[in-house]
């Protein structure tokens, strides 16, 4: 049996791994879905103190008080920074990091410096005020590489404004990012997602083992059967 730890990415909740989860428990194994402050189910606790390491400090906290031990923390798009933070505090808790086409940050570099300018300059231009704090506002199910119009519902009715903040601040680190826990690389490829590219590029330059699935770029909603089968498959090199 295997615990799986997930962590979502921006505008998403806990939500998002429903049909995942379910699937991994009906094949014996436990999992806790964690919701990063101030989104999904959380929203009420937005705020403009939010920054990339509260999200950090979720995932360690999670982790401690529930006394997790031994688990797959699995890291869903932006969710790849608060893994690599947990990796850097608690490595003898994790058993596996699996970033699922997500970031891989470098240490002291905000998540913006990583889109291209003229990316970053929209994506601000469109930010929004919810209360006090700027957001980004969540974007069509077409950006997550849904197409199929009751998924594309389905994360449309729940996804939620991100902080800015967390993009515009960093966290820091030492050595590489997975701290020398055991680690690999799922992309996605069908539709692939551009925004990524020199995250994916990151890992491979770095050895790490890569895993294709062909769906968009929210395959826990889209394929969570494809997906699962991903995570349960142990026959990959497990780097330093």
């Amino acid at each position: 049996m295997t615990h799986f730890t997930l962590v979502h990415g921006a505008w998403h909740g806990a939500w998002c791994w429903d049909a995942l989860s379910k699937i991994l428990m009906a094949r014996g194994h436990t999992v806790s879905c964690i919701t990063q402050t101030g989104l999904g189910e959380r929203a009420g606790e937005l705020s403009p103190d939010i920054t990339l390491q509260t999200f950090v400090d979720d995932v360690v906290a999670h982790i401690q008080t529930q006394d997790i031990r031994d688990t797959v923390l699995v890291g869903h798009s932006f969710g790849g920074i608060a893994i690599t933070g947990a990796a850097a505090a608690l490595p003898d808790r994790i058993s596996e990091l699996v970033y699922l086409d997500a970031m891989v940050p470098l240490s002291g570099v905000a998540p913006r410096e990583t889109v291209a300018p003229d990316v970053w300059a929209a994506r601000k231009a469109g930010a929004i005020m919810v209360g006090e704090t700027l957001c980004l506002p969540p974007p069509k199910a077409i950006a997550m590489g849904l197409t199929d119009a009751t998924e594309a519902a389905y994360i449309e009715a729940r996804m939620t404004p991100h902080p800015i903040r967390t993009y515009e601040t960093a966290i820091t680190f030492n050595g590489l990012p997975n701290n020398g826990v055991p680690v690999r690389y799922i992309r996605v490829t069908d539709p692939i997602y551009p925004p990524l590219e020199s995250h994916r590029q990151r890992a491979v330059e770095m050895g790490w083992p890569m895993q294709d699935i062909a769906s968009g770029h929210d395959c826990m909603v889209n394929a969570p059967q494809a997906l699962a089968d991903l995570l349960l498959d142990k026959i990959h090199i497990q780097c330093p």
